[in-house]
């Protein structure tokens, strides 16, 4: 996938779905939607991502599809922020029930919370944030990363840690760039893939320590 990629939007507009379901069958369809792209985008790819496969593989008209999402940018994008909005979920309870056990612990718990979160859907998640590197960032999903950016921030400033938006920024390229590497492998390994992880975090927040 490159930026000329045809489902590039030239807006957020589209990137937004027409309108959110209330009632549990519009909701049910919706659910049925995104499922449905999910497979659609694994079995096929960006390329082969349309919203006629989209319909069909989730037992709805094109017409109903259009109903809620006005594009497959939409769905791409409502798929990433589901996906954002869930492992700022994992962060945040790793945060929360890893308080006062010392940085290096801290940090294994927001490394692990990650890893588990792309280990889920290692494959899918990989495709996804392909996408997100390429959609424009919509503001719900910007807020997410904010956050989740903050949350690591927080656990820094806490221990003392100089020059901390740097070194937050530092461990996430760190941890981001070591795991997608890893799923991109074929490694499935969590225990194996959480060890290098912690050594690395470990070693880079040492020698900034010194």
């Amino acid at each position: 996938m490159n930026k000329s990629s045809d489902f590039m939007p030239d807006d957020i507009a589209k990137l937004t779905p027409r309108r959110r379901p209330k009632q549990g069958r519009s909701r049910h369809t919706v659910e049925a939607i995104l499922g449905a792209a999910k497979d659609v985008l694994l079995r096929s790819g960006v390329q082969g991502f349309n919203t006629n496969a989209i319909a069909e593989r989730a037992g709805v008209s094109i017409g109903s599809l259009y109903q809620f999402f006005p594009g497959k940018e939409a769905i791409l994008a409502t798929l990433v922020r589901d996906m954002r909005r869930d492992m700022l979920s994992d962060l945040i309870a790793a945060y929360e029930n890893k308080t006062s056990e010392g940085l290096h612990s801290e940090v294994g718990a927001l490394i692990d919370a990650s890893l588990r979160h792309h280990l889920r859907a290692p494959e899918l998640t990989e495709l996804l944030e392909q996408v997100e590197a390429q959609l424009p960032m919509d503001a719900e999903t910007q807020a997410l990363k904010s956050n989740m950016f903050r949350i690591v921030l927080s656990l820094m400033e806490r221990h003392g840690i100089e020059n901390t938006e740097t070194v937050s920024q530092d461990v996430i390229a760190m941890c981001h760039g070591m795991v997608d590497a890893s799923i991109a492998a074929g490694e499935r390994d969590f225990n194996n893939i959480s060890v290098r992880l912690r050594r690395a975090v470990k070693g880079y927040l040492t020698s900034v320590q010194c």
